[in-house]
């Protein structure tokens, strides 16, 4: 990866790292549906000025289907299932779960994408990655196992929609400007979402404590808006399965967020954890080339 993907990379992880602690602030004073439709508001918004400011070229009429299904899958459906569970899940836990995003993208980039193949190095890190995840929590994974078993159900659903976007973008929005399948796709997850709150919900009910507006304009601007760019950056850049492998980063900035303005304990687990997560990207992102591994049993390169 050059080293404006691994600043896209960085940001991605941080930013979109947080988004699990703004949620839950978020939920203190909002329902799931008003506070999702809320901040994609405001992430419509800094993508139209963005539109303005950078002058892409626009895409063809035809690709407002593939905008709609990235506005279900990659958007609506994911953030709504997110906002949903942590009602019934920590944000950390939330965080842990949607960090299997990689797996799911690794296993349906192997049938929809021919460019990105797995490969020994890949496997290798997801697996330390994903162990890294294992380690960095396991002492609440017990806890939650007993109670909050449809949150965290609702959070792995979230994870397999974003990894279906992935590859559904890579294979139909891959010629796009990053802003213009951003702000595409966000326009129909609010026609989604801003449907299913005024069906649902009826009269809109705003937020009054500053706190709310500011969970609001963070993931609106920071997460959605910049960060869904840059993600479709990172995308055309590095492949799907590399991209996702953010993901792994969220526990460890969920961990550190906590550290530093909680005053949670450092143990073991966030030393042995962290190291194993950062361990997991760079073997991906690894200039090692190595066979293939074959798809099939008795396969031959």
């Amino acid at each position: 990866m050059t080293i404006q993907s691994w600043l896209k990379f960085i940001y991605l992880g941080v930013v979109w790292g947080a988004t699990f602690l703004w949620i839950k602030i978020g939920l203190e004073e909002l329902t799931p549906i008003t506070f999702t439709a809320l901040r994609l508001s405001v992430a419509l918004t800094g993508l139209l000025i963005l539109l303005l400011i950078t002058r892409p070229r626009l895409p063809r009429l035809a690709n407002g289907w593939d905008f709609l299904v990235l506005g279900v899958f990659n958007i609506a459906l994911p953030f709504l299932l997110i906002t949903w569970s942590e009602q019934h899940v920590t944000s950390g836990m939330a965080a842990i779960l949607n960090s299997t995003a990689p797996l799911f993208t690794m296993l349906l980039a192997q049938i929809f994408v021919q460019d990105d193949r797995i490969t020994l190095p890949k496997v290798l890190g997801l697996l330390a990655g994903f162990s890294g995840v294992v380690v960095l929590v396991s002492d609440e994974l017990g806890a939650a196992m007993t109670g909050e078993r449809w949150g965290q159900l609702g959070v792995l659903a979230a994870s397999l929609s974003y990894a279906v976007a992935i590859i559904f973008a890579r294979r139909r929005t891959f010629d796009l400007a990053p802003v213009v399948q951003a702000l595409g796709q966000n326009f129909f997850a609010n026609l989604t979402v801003w449907g299913l709150a005024i069906g649902l919900e009826g009269s809109l009910t705003l937020p009054r404590l500053p706190m709310t507006w500011l969970a609001i304009l963070w993931l609106g601007i920071m997460a959605t808006c910049i960060g869904t760019v840059l993600y479709y950056g990172l995308l055309k850049e590095v492949g799907p399965t590399r991209t996702t492998l953010v993901t792994y980063l969220f526990p460890l900035v969920g961990v550190i967020l906590g550290v530093v303005f909680l005053q949670e304990t450092l143990d073991w687990r966030v030393l042995l954890g962290g190291g194993l997560i950062i361990s997991g990207v760079a073997i991906v992102n690894s200039r090692i080339h190595l066979r293939r591994i074959p798809t099939e049993a008795g396969q031959n390169e």
